[in-house]
């Protein structure tokens, strides 16, 4: 089986590895996006992580510039340097100093809860809120791990300079929750013991979360801030243990910008200002999601094209390694399976085609060495007159390579003269060596003549030619001339002497075995009357006894019409008209012998199957039988012509209905097979059994159309009706029709129709 030969093997093969090479490159080009989509990834995450920090210390700075400005404003340097006398207050500059701070978290989420404690008042000021004793604020603002008395000591109690407290759980009116602390103390320039002022500003963890949302919402990830001895600073979607464990780790390096831990890509990143360290985890799956995409669609498009381009691989394979399988089998069946042991099939078949061309090449050798054998046999049945049909002299013409197809002119019989005896061997031998003489002679006189031997002492030469189809006396005096330096050289040089007697011209090639007997005519009475030279069939004396009408004319006619070739046949009969008329005076007895041999001879050809399936064989029949052998010449003439007109026609009739059925069944196969795109002339002509030149002419000649021109018609008025429906693409619509190329197609359809298919089907739809 094809499937399982080495050849078959062998294409798999060499298709499988020119699809790994290219599926080699595609998984070099998807390494290559993973590593660059990893890397876009990771830069990506610093960047969120750096913008991040950027915004949360911009937020501290305005912090800070909000204590600063505290510490220059008029009203609160008055109250905190006032001194108390007794239970009196300044109740006004503490109203008018809440009024001040109130616009502060306005414009900055940052100070949406901070206080100021005026030492002297013991009064702590909120925005829209007094305090006169800070137990009460204690109530509602607390930490969870500070007690009153520790938080007065360590937040009041204390001078602070730009002082953060790390984030630690803190209660807003009974709300749990988590804050980052920030103290300064104020005048600016207070340094140790109690400050008159200290401004507090509590940040609370959902605030300082909202800034690292950009990260963990993007990527479901988490983010820690930590100052510089490790406390945490806030953090989102990670707990303080969690940390502990990742900062105890040694597989986890601190100083790395970005590195994978477990399955996270942890990002950290230093602030040069506050020493404050910041660090991402970002999940590796959501951070390689395009990469993973790129995966996914590049191992599903590798996997269908290397599936696809197996089965595609597989049917080439098969394809084109079953002719070659067959070639093997045939030639095995012919040289014998045992030639192929041991050898692949390409050896096989290298040895063996070579071995049929040396064969041929000696073949060829042969046939031209016998190729004068092949002319003198079609030369000898051509004068004898045994071709039934021009178009059987032509086909034989044509092998013989003769040149003959075409000319016209004379039939020439040379005699060698002076042999009357010829009963030994030495006589012969001369006689063989003289004509071999006058040949070579003829043929450096006149270059390639048809010749052959009649005979011991008789040359037959056939004078053809263009010059002699126009019946100028041009071609004879040149023939005369020819003939006469023959004859002098052959006598100076050889002592050989000929005698050449000419047959009258012949027209056609159907002609040339009527000359050659007029010039058998000639010979005879040049040897009768004892005449040397060159003669003419037409200057000797033709006896008139009897009618002209040979068996070989007979036949000649009778196949011309079988052939249907109506000229021809009249040209035959226009002949034998001509002999028996012009050159000949017949009594009035041989008339009508001559008159009932023709009748008779188109009776004959009336028996044949051709003519008795015929409605006109009856009318036929009687129409020669009612010829009169009294009548005119020019009347019978007319009246067989008019016969052989109806017989040819019937004939021809019969040819053209066998041509229109084969054109017919090319048609219809072209109809149902269009779509296949190795439908070329090769299948049609073995579809109708045909050769492949003609049927090619046959259908231009029924048609008037090429087969090509035709088929290509087929094809593009389907595309029109798939482009009307507009179900199809033009390239499904190519390969619909027959095209294994859409450019083909496309070029064809404008070929045609004079438009592109996408402009038809533009124009049909507007």
């Amino acid at each position: 089986m094809p499937r399982h030969s080495r050849v078959f093997r062998s294409f798999l093969i060499s298709y499988i590895v020119i699809l790994i090479i290219p599926s080699i490159a595609g998984y070099m080009s998807y390494r290559t996006s993973i590593s660059v989509t990893q890397n876009l990834a990771i830069e990506n995450s610093v960047t969120q992580l750096q913008k991040s920090k950027e915004i949360l210390e911009r937020r501290m700075a305005e912090v800070e510039g909000f204590t600063r400005q505290l510490a220059i404003n008029q009203d609160l340097n008055i109250l905190m340097n006032e001194k108390k006398s007794g239970d009196q207050t300044n109740v006004y500059g503490i109203w008018k100093m809440m009024r001040d701070i109130l616009t502060f978290g306005q414009t900055n989420d940052f100070l949406q809860n901070f206080f100021i404690y005026l030492a002297n008042y013991n009064v702590i000021l909120t925005p829209g809120s007094a305090y006169f004793r800070p137990e009460h604020y204690y109530e509602n603002f607390h930490y969870n791990d500070l007690t009153l008395a520790e938080w007065k000591q360590t937040i009041l109690g204390k001078t602070h300079r730009s002082e953060v407290l790390p984030l630690r759980p803190f209660v807003s009116k009974g709300v749990q929750t988590a804050v980052l602390t920030y103290m300064q103390s104020l005048p600016l320039d207070s340094f140790s013991g109690s400050s008159p002022a200290t401004v507090v500003v509590l940040i609370d963890k959902n605030t300082i979360g909202s800034l690292l949302s950009g990260i963990t919402d993007r990527y479901g990830g988490w983010a820690h801030i930590s100052d510089g001895e490790g406390r945490t600073v806030a953090a989102k979607g990670i707990g303080e243990p969690d940390m502990e464990a990742l900062a105890a780790d040694a597989r986890f390096d601190k100083d790395k910008v970005s590195q994978f831990y477990d399955d996270d890509l942890v990002i950290t990143i230093r602030s040069d200002a506050s020493g404050w360290v910041y660090r991402a985890g970002i999940p590796r799956q959501v951070l390689l999601e395009n990469a993973n995409k790129i995966k996914s669609i590049t191992w599903t498009v590798t996997g269908i094209a290397l599936g696809v381009g197996l089965l595609v691989g597989l049917f080439l394979a098969y394809r084109n390694s079953a002719p070659i399988n067959r070639l093997v089998t045939v030639m095995k069946e012919q040289f014998g399976t045992d030639a192929g042991e041991g050898r692949n099939e390409y050896d096989f078949l290298h040895g063996n085609i070579s071995d049929m061309i040396t064969n041929n090449k000696r073949l060829e050798s042969e046939l031209h060495r016998q190729l004068p054998l092949v002319r003198d046999a079609f030369l000898k049945r051509l004068i004898a007159g045994e071709f039934q049909s021009r178009e059987e002299i032509l086909a034989a013409a044509a092998q013989a390579n003769t040149g003959i197809y075409g000319n016209s002119g004379y039939v020439c019989i040379l005699q060698i003269n002076g042999y009357s005896g010829m009963d030994s061997v030495e006589i012969l031998n001369e006689l063989n060596a003289a004509r071999l003489i006058l040949k070579q002679a003829m043929f450096d006189l006149a270059g390639f003549l048809l010749m052959t031997d009649l005979g011991s002492d008789k040359i037959v030469i056939v004078f053809a030619s263009k010059e002699a189809e126009t019946g100028s006396e041009l071609g004879r005096n040149e023939i005369g001339g020819l003939l006469h330096q023959l004859s002098e050289r052959a006598f100076s040089e050889y002592r050989i002497s000929v005698t050449a007697a000419l047959g009258d011209r012949f027209a056609a090639e159907t002609e040339v075995s009527q000359s050659f007997e007029r010039a058998k005519m000639t010979l005879e009475y040049a040897v009768n009357s004892n005449r040397k030279g060159i003669l003419w069939f037409d200057e000797i004396q033709v006896e008139s006894a009897t009618y002209y009408y040979p068996l070989d004319a007979e036949l000649r006619l009778i196949g011309t019409i079988r052939a249907g070739e109506i000229e021809e046949a009249k040209r035959i009969f226009q002949s034998i008209m001509v002999q028996n008329t012009e050159n000949r005076e017949l009594s009035v007895e041989m008339k009508h012998q001559l008159v009932g041999e023709l009748k008779g001879t188109f009776l004959k050809l009336l028996d044949q199957k051709t003519f008795l399936e015929s409605d006109l064989f009856e009318s036929l029949k009687n129409r020669i039988i009612g010829i009169q052998e009294t009548e005119k010449t020019e009347t019978i003439q007319a009246e067989i012509d008019g016969v052989m007109e109806i017989l040819c026609g019937l004939i021809t009739s019969r040819k053209n209905d066998s041509h229109t059925r084969t054109v017919e069944q090319i048609k219809q196969f072209i109809a149902e097979n269009y779509s296949y795109s190795e439908l070329t002339l090769y299948r049609v002509a073995e579809q109708v059994e045909r050769p492949e030149k003609y049927i090619s002419q046959l259908f231009k000649e029924v048609t008037g159309m090429n087969l090509s021109d035709h088929l290509e018609k087929v094809r593009m008025d389907h595309a029109v009706r798939l482009l009307r429906q507009n179900a199809y693409t033009v390239d499904e619509i190519s390969m619909k029709v027959g095209y294994n190329s859409s450019h083909s197609f496309r070029r064809a359809f404008k070929r045609v129709t004079g438009v592109s298919p996408s402009s038809y089907r533009q124009t049909e739809e507007d």
